[in-house]
């Protein structure tokens, strides 16, 4: 049986279609039963659209954080999520209980390094390139209530070259994404 997942996502749903087509070519066993978006007006929300995917977009605005995380979580149990993919959702969320081990991140940094409140997306690859540092790539880890902190599960990495600019490092990281986060939720789904 496939994995029944949620995904959360924040913008340009690049990590979503990634999964729908490795669930298309049979790579993932998976199916997606809700897209819950942050903001509504991105690209993600477009893809799980035109995909005929369940979206709810939940913005926080000036909501508490126990009340959103719960209308998010809520929308997952709704689905009966079995586990909930944060791919690009760039908020904080409180876990309830029930999902605590069930929530996994991909981010793209080779965590504890360059994690945490503002590290996501261009500004990673900006502060990897700035630090000097020689080896980069992407963390796959369970969510707990901190930024980019929960156990990590799988990381993959890409050498930094020295004419990389931060557009051409996320590219080559962002590729190895492609591979780690699939094959995270393929170890999830047989544990």
């Amino acid at each position: 049986m496939p994995i029944r997942i949620a995904v959360l996502l924040s913008g340009s749903g690049r990590t979503l279609e990634n999964l729908l087509e490795r669930i298309a070519d049979g790579t993932l066993g998976a199916t997606v039963g809700i897209v819950v978006s942050s903001r509504g007006d991105v690209r993600g929300v477009r893809i799980a659209h035109r995909a005929g995917l369940p979206v709810h977009v939940l913005p926080k605005g000036n909501t508490p954080l126990p009340i959103w995380s719960s209308a998010i979580f809520n929308a997952c149990r709704a689905v009966d999520a079995e586990l909930v993919v944060m791919a690009g959702f760039l908020n904080l969320v409180e876990i309830p209980t029930d999902f605590v081990g069930r929530v996994v991140n991909i981010h793209p940094a080779l965590l504890p390094a360059f994690g945490g409140k503002g590290f996501h997306g261009i500004h990673v690859h900006r502060a990897v390139l700035e630090r000097g540092c020689t080896v980069s790539g992407c963390t796959v880890h369970l969510v707990d209530n901190e930024y980019d902190h929960g156990r990590i599960l799988l990381q993959r990495t890409v050498p930094v070259l020295p004419d990389d600019t931060p557009e051409s490092l996320a590219a080559r990281v962002f590729a190895e994404e492609c591979v780690a986060l699939p094959e995270a939720i393929r170890r999830f789904a047989t544990t």
